[in-house]
């Protein structure tokens, strides 16, 4: 009852103060545009500037903002992986900016984001500009991102919670029996954990085998590029971790080289101003991302293009609902976006930027269809984030080439489909149903009633060809036998590196190794880079998503740290049909 009201509550508030935020960002968006008619968009930094690279919030391919979160409290940010990765480039060759201050409060994201900005601010440093990184308490993903710069500095009082990674798994069976919901569980892949939750209290052995393999392999990249930056033996890295040190006083990760020092935010911010010549008196003179991204840039329009199309989210069909606010998806309209790059005379080739767990397998196979005919006309590449795995390698899986990071997750080749028998639930609630059908199958998939024998061998037939048509996508696609497909495949979830050594991927590296590729297939040398994504106006997007994004902080206001259970639960609510996704929920950035 009590999360009844919890649930009503939000709903109500939701409504009302999207009401008013609309009203309120309708007039602020009239006062933006009269603000910014008369005003010129291009930054020019000070002298002596740095690069505040705030690290909080999340991290993702396409940040999205939401003008309601911080009416809720929320001081969640959304940085995107190339926005960064411009911002650290500009502030390289940038003569004012004298370095970048990390400024690590706590950012969640993927590992292959982390990696590629890892990689840039590695670069950076080829410059002979410094870094310097503070924290009052680092996370994993932000120490890793830390343990590159010159100087790593950490409260006194604080920490850096370096523990490992785990994957933690969500199990509803006996949930499920106490609402009288029975699942029926279709599925190929003797990997293909995606189920589950459904019908089991703990990991099966095979996914327990496939969690240690590729937790292992992006661990051990994460610790040794640590080990190496911060000039530590693997032996004293392994004896902090599996001693629980992070949990010890600050000093104990100056005395294992973690650290440079314990400081204060003060003490780190002055050492940040001594190297780039600024007064310690005065405040830091900074740069943001968002300020680097307007700075003025010489490149020339060029006749040649390279399109570069993100795909992010779970593959599924538009949804409206108000849990899908502000999140990103991948339909069907997708494959139109594609077909729109192929009839283009001026994009000479496509990167295909792949950031997706999967999802429906019907929408899979309609953007590995428009992948297709766009290779007949010009070269695709596929450049994979943080996942590409299940249905993310569906539409992959037909490149011209495939690059990935060495911690993307991908393969996850199988299939899946769950169907709810609700009966004991009716039963409860003392509903009775009953029904007139003209044919045997008239009300297949009716979850009022205990499945028949005969009707689950349609849908696990269903299934099979399903799966047997991912294998022969992937088969065509990479020049493999379906057998050698199958064998690696049973959806089995691999990371880049390991995906590299069974033949499923091409090359590790980011975007830029990506594009590269792209214009090297399409023979091209003189050429500029464009995004692709057809973005609807600004006013347009707002009116379609403020209501939902208002009720989404509503409850996330209410239910705390409990929404990303909330969350998974809806996810699960909504695998129906024939699916092909990936479903893990990783602990540790």
């Amino acid at each position: 009852m009590k999360q009844f009201f919890k649930s009503m509550f939000a709903s109500v508030l939701g409504v009302l103060i999207a009401m008013g935020v609309i009203i309120l960002g309708g007039l602020a968006l009239l006062m933006g545009i009269a603000a910014s008619s008369g005003s010129s968009s291009t930054y020019v930094p000070k002298d002596n500037s740095v690069l505040k690279l705030s690290l909080k919030g999340s991290l993702s391919d396409t940040a999205t903002e939401n003008p309601f979160g911080s009416l809720m409290g929320e001081e969640d940010e959304s940085l995107a992986v190339q926005d960064v990765v411009k911002a650290i480039r500009t502030a390289k060759v940038n003569e004012k900016i004298k370095g970048i201050y990390l400024d690590a409060v706590g950012v969640s994201g993927g590992f292959a984001g982390f990696e590629a900005i890892r990689r840039e601010l590695a670069d950076f440093k080829e410059s002979g500009k410094f870094i310097v990184a503070y924290s009052d308490m680092y996370t994993q993903g932000c120490y890793y991102l830390a343990s590159v710069a010159d100087s790593v500095f950490v409260n006194p009082q604080g920490g850096a919670g370096l523990v490992g990674l785990a994957s933690q798994g969500l199990f509803i069976k006996d949930l499920a029996a106490k609402l009288g919901i029975e699942y029926y569980i279709f599925k190929v892949g003797t990997y293909k954990s995606a189920v589950e939750p459904y019908f089991m209290d703990k990991f099966s052995d095979a996914n327990r085998e496939q969690l240690t393999s590729f937790l292992g392999s992006i661990w051990g990249n994460m610790t040794s590029a640590i080990c190496e930056s911060r000039h530590i033996q693997p032996d004293e890295m392994n004896r902090f971790l599996n001693e629980g040190l992070a949990m010890e006083d600050a000093q104990v990760l100056v005395d294992y080289k973690l650290v440079d020092g314990l400081r204060y935010r003060k003490e780190a911010e002055d050492c940040v101003k001594r190297m780039a010549g600024q007064d310690l008196k005065e405040k830091m003179v900074t740069s943001s991302v968002k300020n680097l991204l307007s700075v003025k840039q010489d490149k020339k329009e060029k006749e040649n293009k390279i399109a570069v199309l993100y795909a992010e989210g779970s593959i599924q069909d538009d949804d409206n609902s108000f849990m899908s606010a502000g999140a990103s998806i991948i339909s069907e309209k997708m494959a139109d976006e594609l077909r729109k790059l192929a009839d283009d005379e001026d994009v000479k080739a496509v990167v295909f930027r792949v950031n997706s767990p999967g999802g429906s397998a019907y929408i899979s196979e309609q953007i590995w269809k428009a992948v297709t005919e766009l290779k007949e006309e010009k070269p695709i590449v596929v450049s994979m984030g943080d996942y590409a795995a299940s249905g993310g390698y569906y539409i992959s899986c037909a490149a011209n080439k495939i690059v990935a990071e060495k911690t993307t997750l991908t393969g996850s080749i199988g299939v899946f489909g769950v169907v709810r028998n609700m009966a004991g639930t009716a039963q409860k609630l003392g509903v009775k149903t009953d029904i007139v059908k003209t044919n045997t199958y008239a009300d297949l998939g009716d979850m009022t009633r205990p499945m028949r024998e005969d009707e689950k061998a349609l849908i696990q037939h269903g299934v099979e060809r399903t799966y047997d048509l991912f294998l022969t996508r992937c088969s065509d696609g990479r020049g493999m036998s379906k057998d050698s497909i199958d064998h690696i495949g049973q959806g089995r979830v691999w990371t880049g590196e390991q995906a590299l050594e069974r033949g499923l991927v091409d090359k590790l590296g980011g975007l830029d190794v990506a594009i590269e590729e792209a214009a090297s297939l399409a023979g091209v040398t003189d050429y500029s880079v464009t995004k692709a994504n057809t973005k609807k106006d600004f006013f347009t997007e707002y009116m379609e998503k403020a209501l939902g994004e208002a009720k989404v902080s509503v409850v996330k206001s209410v239910l705390g740290e409990d929404f990303s259970i909330y969350s998974t639960l809806q996810q699960m609510k909504g695998n129906t049909g024939i699916q092909t996704r990936m479903p893990y929920l990783i602990q540790g950035l």
